[in-house]
């Protein structure tokens, strides 16, 4: 009987609807560091099956950059936060569309710009109260 009344249901995919209470800007930064990385590389070389696998590398890590920066955004950060450091929203429209610009170009300006914008993001994120107890890779 399950079975049935499952039969046509579609699978949801969540960071953590449990709220498992690990928070980092330290996974966009990796992703967003991968992007850069793979666009030095693609730039430097000439061959095209290379270059092909580049790209294709540096969309998906772009994207996990969009899902780490929106998780952030929608499960660690509150309206107190929002509040204590106004330009928050803003960072992370700049930092989830940033990654959209480096999913569609190769320019390494682009990745280092979105570099940028997850490390003011990171700052923030280390001066909350909140981040003690959920961050990982604290900064020294």
């Amino acid at each position: 009987m399950l079975q049935r009344l499952f039969a046509n249901a579609t699978p949801a995919h969540a960071h953590c609807d449990l709220y498992c209470g690990v928070y980092d800007p330290a996974q966009a930064k990796i992703e967003a560091l991968s992007c850069l990385k793979t666009l030095k590389k693609y730039n430097d070389s000439d061959d095209d099956h290379f270059r092909t696998r580049a790209i294709i590398i540096k969309e998906q890590r772009a994207e996990e950059v969009k899902h780490h920066l929106m998780v952030l955004w929608a499960d660690f950060f509150g309206p107190a936060h929002f509040k204590e450091f106004p330009e928050l929203h803003q960072l992370f429209w700049d930092g989830i569309h940033g990654a959209g610009e480096v999913k569609k170009s190769t320019d390494v300006a682009e990745a280092e710009k979105l570099l940028a914008t997850i490390d003011k993001i990171s700052e923030i994120f280390w001066k909350t109260e909140k981040a003690k107890d959920m961050g990982v890779y604290p900064p020294s």
